[in-house]
């Protein structure tokens, strides 16, 4: 089954591994655009469609006839945006608001080629277990947490955080792969078509 090369336009790695479950062809090129020129005025899914499609019509002026995948990933709670933690005190902040409660993480797709443009949101409950001080600082300390939103990991390791999801898994890790499959159909790509062995991503980080 051959289909054209998608241009995958995120720098997430997480974002290339799920897409690197299926045999389906595409490059990483990281977008050329700056999310924080993108105020939050109160809506998750509206701010995280934003910052998708932000990122998509970036690289539409260097890509008019090939197929784009951007995504934007936020956890959202009681009215606040956490993004990357820009630091560890920061870190500390936003692990210590989330403990213990639920939050949600909203993930934004963009598929676009040209003229032609499709969005789909799709939204995961998630509730952390209560957690200490040492065990703050030693999750700071072990998992990689600066790339995430939110600062957290739900996969290996960094699931010790996480009581119970309700919702897709890897709408969390960034790349909700039901959606994705809705998305791609729009471009009459089937992923049940590329159930092959894994196809190493081409092009940049």
């Amino acid at each position: 089954m051959t289909s054209p090369t998608i241009i995958l336009g995120s720098q997430s790695p997480r974002r290339k591994e799920i897409l690197n479950f299926f045999s389906l062809p595409f490059e990483q090129i990281s977008p050329d655009y700056d999310e924080s020129l993108v105020p939050f005025q109160g809506d998750p899914q509206h701010y995280v469609k934003q910052l998708s499609d932000g990122k998509a019509q970036s690289l539409i002026v260097n890509h008019p006839d090939q197929i784009i995948l951007t995504a934007d990933t936020i956890v959202y709670k009681d009215g606040k945006v956490y993004g990357k933690p820009q630091d560890k005190e920061q870190l500390y902040l936003f692990l210590r608001e989330l403990q213990g409660t639920w939050h949600t993480v909203f993930t934004s797709l963009t598929l676009c080629k040209g003229s032609r443009e499709y969005q789909q949101t799709e939204a995961t409950r998630v509730l952390f277990n209560s957690i200490t001080e040492s065990q703050l600082y030693s999750y700071s300390k072990n998992l990689p947490w600066q790339d995430k939103a939110g600062g957290y990991m739900v996969q290996l390791a960094g699931s010790l955080i996480v009581k119970k999801i309700e919702g897709c898994f890897y709408n969390i890790m960034g790349l909700p792969i039901n959606t994705l499959h809705d998305l791609l159909k729009k471009f009459s790509i089937d992923l049940w078509d590329f159930l092959g062995p894994e196809m190493k991503c081409q092009g940049r980080e």
